[in-house]
């Protein structure tokens, strides 16, 4: 297939088109206005918006539904890869910037001082909550019956999808947002070591599982006809791999962030009072 038309959607969806469509264009306006970002965290932003649209929005998802390997390489950039980069990119401020002042006045700041929206938000980025939903999702849509219906219904699809986008961006940001103020930091790394060492862990026995299994799961696949003559257990196999291996390295990764920041941040408190000292001295 020629690469301009694989880029071509398979199910054009207007919504997906629209977001992906705007958040970049305000993004490009917030730089454009002073609020960019560096050329790391900007090409991450570019790199995760990109995943999270080629996973939804080419041929890729026309693949994803005739292949289960595919289909979890294409979780694996919705749920994990594509909101991990956009979250270290940290583009909140730039894609504010950039967005339309009757937007900010209109639709954005309503919706922060909404008291359900914010009990909701501070419900679901809980450490506890966040990361049960985060790793019940991937259970949840793989209970072999369920997929196959999912796989079959247009809504019930679009709804998996969706929701392994967001709940990836509100995992992430939870995980590796910016510490609050006033809490102590100690305790805050240490839980979010905590939890994406959980996080991993749990993640583990349902890829094994799939993989391992010597019987056909998910025959939905079979039933649509693969795009590739793979064996079903082959296919299996593979996709197992794929939910087992690569969401446990990005719980690793994650880590690796945290102890790099929490390491800058005792750096900067270290040479901060160092030079307190030498001000009290001087003095």
């Amino acid at each position: 297939m020629p690469f301009l038309a694989f880029l071509l959607p398979y199910e054009p969806s207007p919504t997906v088109i629209a977001v992906c469509g705007l958040t970049a264009l305000a993004f490009l306006r917030g730089q454009a206005r002073g609020a960019g970002v560096g050329a790391a965290r900007s090409t991450g932003f570019w790199l995760g918006l990109a995943l999270i649209y080629a996973a939804l929005q080419t041929r890729c998802d026309y693949y994803a539904q005739h292949m289960f390997f595919l289909h979890r390489l294409q979780h694996l950039a919705l749920h994990h890869l594509g909101p991990f980069l956009i979250v270290l990119a940290a583009p909140g401020a730039t894609l504010l910037a950039g967005a339309p002042e009757t937007v900010r006045r209109w639709i954005v700041a309503p919706l922060v001082r909404s008291p359900a929206l914010r009990a909701l938000y501070r419900a679901v980025q809980q450490p506890a909550v966040a990361g049960v939903l985060f790793v019940g999702l991937i259970y949840f849509w793989l209970i072999p019956s369920l997929h196959f219906i999912a796989m079959l219904n247009v809504p019930l699809y679009d709804a998996m999808n969706w929701g392994m986008a967001i709940d990836g961006l509100l995992f992430w940001w939870m995980a590796l947002g910016p510490r609050p103020e006033g809490t102590n930091a100690n305790r805050y790394y240490a839980g979010r070591f905590l939890l994406l060492a959980l996080v991993m862990l749990a993640q583990i026995p349902i890829g094994a599982h799939i993989a391992l299994s010597r019987h056909d799961l998910f025959s939905v696949y079979e039933a649509c006809g693969r795009v590739w003559p793979i064996d079903p257990l082959t296919d299996q196999q593979l996709g197992g791999l794929i939910t087992w291996i690569p969401p446990a390295m990005m719980c690793v990764v994650g880590f690796l962030v945290l102890l790099r920041r929490w390491a800058r941040e005792e750096a900067a408190n270290v040479q901060g009072e160092a030079t307190c000292g030498e001000l009290a001295c001087s003095g």
